[in-house]
C-alpha cells in the first residue's frame, strides 16, 4: 500500500535532519528528471533546450559539485553516465548516511533506464506530479467503488493490476465484459496504454515469468526486466511470448502503477498463496484496502498485514504508520520480501532508525519470518486444542 505523508513534527531526529542536507532535494530533482527523460524517445532527450526538469537537474548537480570544489559533469550525457556507472554514495554531494547504500545507482547499467531506487527518490519529490500518479489512480478507484457500494469491484481491480499488467486486444475485450469491474471501466481505459515498439524483438514481445511485466530486448541479445528485485535473481525467465501480428493493440499499465502497485502486489499475492497453503483463511485488500492481507486462524485470531516491496529501507521507515484498526485484528505487521533485506545491508535497522515515533511499535518482518511465525501460531493453537480435547 502507498504510505500517507507524515507531519514533520512527528518525525524522529534522523528524519528531520535530512532537510539540512542539500543533496536530498538534488536527488529528488534528479530522479524526477530521469523519469522525464525516460518518457522521451530517440534523440529528443538530447536536443536543446532540455525539458525544464532536466535542465534544472543538470544545473543543480553542477552547482552542488562546484560548492564542494569537485569537478562537475560537463554535459547531460556525462551526468547520465554518472547516474548509470557511479554509485550515488561516491558523488560529491551532501547526503546523510541513511540516504544511499554503497552500490545505489539511479540508472541501470545494462538498459540505462531508471532503477527502482530512482523511482522511489522521485516518489519523495513534492513538486513531481508523476510521483503521486499511483496514489491518484488508487484513490479514484476507491471512490468509484465506494460510490457504487461494490467492494468486490475494488478487490478485482487491484488483482487485475497485479496479475495482468499486460493485455492483448482479446484480453482487453474480456476485461471490458467483466461486469464486476463496471465501476472502474473508464479508469482502466486510461491506465492501460499502448505498448511502444521499443519492447519488440523482431515480431515478438516477451513477458517476465517472475513479475509479469513486459521485458525490454537488449542490443546484444537477451531481455531486461524493469524490476530491480527480479534482476537480482538472474536473467528473467520468459513466461509468455506475444506475436505483434496476433496481439492486436497490446496494452500495458502505465509505469507508476507497474512500479508502485504491480510490483508490491506480486509480493502480496505470493504471500496470499503461502498463507492459504498453511490452511489459513485469507482475504485480500479488505474494507476497500484498509490494509493488504487479512488472515484468520482456526481459533479465530486475526492478523492484519501490509506488504511493502520497497528497495530503500530509509524511505520505508519514513513512510511507516500504524495499520488501521478496521477490519478488527489481534496483531498487525508490515512485511517486506526476504530478498529485499538480503540485498541491502542493515535493511531492518535502517527502517527502524527512520521510523516516526507514531509507528514505533510497528514491526517489520520478512515474508519468511511471517510464514514461520504463522506456522508456530498454528502449532500452538493445535496443542491448545489437543490439551483441551484430552481433558474433556
Amino acid at each position: 500500500m502507498t504510505a500517507a505523508a507524515h507531519n514533520s513534527a512527528d518525525l524522529p531526529p534522523t528524519i528531520s535532519e535530512w532537510s539540512a542536507h542539500r543533496g536530498i532535494p538534488l536527488m529528488r530533482t534528479l530522479a524526477t528528471a530521469l523519469l522525464k527523460l525516460e518518457e522521451l524517445t530517440g534523440v529528443e532527450a538530447f536536443v536543446l533546450p532540455y525539458p525544464p526538469e532536466v535542465q534544472r537537474a543538470l544545473d543543480r548537480t553542477v552547482l552542488a559539485c562546484l560548492e564542494r570544489g569537485a569537478e562537475p559533469p560537463a554535459s547531460l550525457p556525462e551526468l547520465l553516465a554518472w547516474c548509470r556507472d557511479r554509485p550515488v554514495a561516491d558523488w560529491p554531494v551532501d547526503l546523510p548516511d541513511d540516504a544511499v547504500g554503497p552500490g545505489d545507482l539511479l540508472l541501470d547499467p545494462e538498459s540505462s533506464r531508471p532503477t527502482e531506487l530512482c523511482h522511489e527518490w522521485a516518489e519523495q519529490s513534492a513538486d513531481s506530479a508523476s510521483a503521486l500518479r499511483d496514489r491518484q489512480i488508487i484513490l479514484t478507484a476507491l471512490r468509484l467503488c465506494r460510490e457504487h457500494g461494490q467492494e468486490d469491484a475494488y478487490t478485482e481491480f487491484r488483482r487485475l493490476l497485479v496479475t495482468r499488467p499486460v493485455l492483448t486486444a482479446a484480453e482487453d475485450f474480456a476485461v471490458s465484459m467483466d461486469h464486476v469491474l463496471d465501476p472502474v471501466k473508464e479508469l482502466l481505459r486510461v491506465i492501460y496504454q499502448p505498448v511502444p515498439d521499443s519492447y519488440l524483438s523482431g515480431n515478438n514481445y516477451a513477458v517476465c515469468g517472475r513479475c509479469l511485466t513486459l521485458l525490454t530486448p537488449l542490443r546484444e541479445g537477451g531481455w531486461w526486466c524493469e524490476r530491480d528485485r527480479c534482476r537480482r535473481k538472474g536473467p528473467p525467465p520468459v513466461s509468455r511470448r506475444i506475436r505483434k501480428d496476433e496481439a492486436g493493440e497490446l496494452l500495458q499499465l502505465e509505469r507508476p502503477l507497474r512500479q508502485f502497485v504491480t510490483g508490491p502486489g506480486r509480493a502480496e499475492v505470493e504471500l496470499e498463496k503461502r498463507l492459504t497453503a498453511l490452511g489459513l483463511t485469507v482475504r485480500m485488500w479488505p474494507a476497500y484496502d484498509a490494509y493488504d492481507v487479512h488472515v484468520t486462524f482456526p481459533d479465530g485470531r486475526v492478523w492484519a498485514i501490509d506488504v511493502k516491496d520497497w528497495a530503500h529501507p530509509a524511505f520505508l521507515g519514513r513512510a511507516a504508520r500504524p495499520v488501521r484498526q478496521e477490519p478488527p485484528h489481534d496483531e498487525a505487521f508490515w512485511v517486506v520480501p526476504q530478498d529485499r533485506v538480503g540485498a541491502y545491508p542493515g535493511y531492518i535497522s535502517l527502517y527502524e532508525r527512520n521510523r516516526p515515533a507514531s509507528a514505533e511499535g510497528l514491526r517489520l518482518l520478512t515474508d519468511t519470518e511471517l510464514i514461520e511465525r504463522a506456522r508456530h501460531a498454528l502449532a500452538g493453537a493445535g496443542k491448545r486444542r489437543g490439551g483441551h480435547d484430552a481433558r474433556s
